[in-house]
């Protein structure tokens, strides 16, 4: 009996070191993961997606956009495409410096984008839709194929492209995203203006006499809009 006291003494010796080796351990490992506050590697704080993108002044009196929305869900659209407006508007952006067209749906605005930016009559393309999930995974296909696409086209052109389609799960969604405080086209007007000087202070480069799909001009010839039929589509 006296054997069997020692040896579970000496068990609950052993016990006790392990829990503390681990209580150990684990103090350890979280203490060198504790970044200190002003440590580089300390992530800021996210964002909400409402608009609270932060935006200098933007001066947008030379920049030319070229808007391409969606017939379907009318609404909508028409209400981000409002937005976009009041924003390049506020970006100084003149009126006859903003050409907007419209296709089908969303999986055609990377074609049209396409043209529009290969066309050279525009500093930036806005691309405006809505996405709204159904029963069926066709969501996720015409989602992700005009995504990559839209993303593309500014690759491939290096004219930005802005990727103003919502891809919301219902209706809810979507008019918390497209109307009020909450329409995200004013975000993507501003971001369409930076953009545009962006590549203007990178590239810069002459600009053709007439926007939407009009012929082209050459360089150091006259920049100023000429009179005549609508251009574009």
């Amino acid at each position: 009996p006296l054997r069997q006291t020692q040896i579970q003494k000496k068990f609950k010796s052993l016990k006790m070191l392990r829990f503390t080796l681990i209580a150990l351990f684990l103090a350890t490992a979280s203490n060198a993961f504790t970044f200190a506050p002003s440590s580089p590697l300390r992530l800021a704080p996210l964002r909400a997606a409402e608009n609270q993108v932060a935006f200098s002044e933007l001066d947008g009196t030379n920049v030319r956009i070229g808007i391409i929305k969606t017939r379907w869900n009318p609404e909508p659209v028409g209400s981000l495409l409002t937005g976009c407006k009041e924003a390049l508007k506020a970006c100084k952006v003149k009126d006859e410096s903003v050409f907007v067209t419209e296709v089908p749906g969303a999986y055609e605005l990377p074609y049209a984008a396409k043209l529009l930016a290969l066309s050279g009559t525009v500093d930036a393309v806005i691309c405006l839709g809505v996405l709204v999930k159904g029963d069926t995974s066709h969501f996720e296909y015409i989602s992700s194929a005009v995504s990559t696409g839209i993303m593309n086209v500014g690759l491939q052109t290096n004219v930005p492209c802005v990727f103003g389609v919502l891809t919301c799960e219902n209706d809810k969604q979507v008019t918390a995203r497209s109307e009020g405080k909450g329409n995200h086209g004013q975000g993507w007007g501003m971001t369409a203006v930076e953009m545009a000087l962006l590549r203007s202070e990178a590239l810069g480069g002459g600009k053709k006499a007439s926007m939407g799909f009009g012929a082209p001009v050459s360089v150091g010839a006259s920049t100023s809009v000429a009179p005549g039929p609508k251009v574009g589509f």
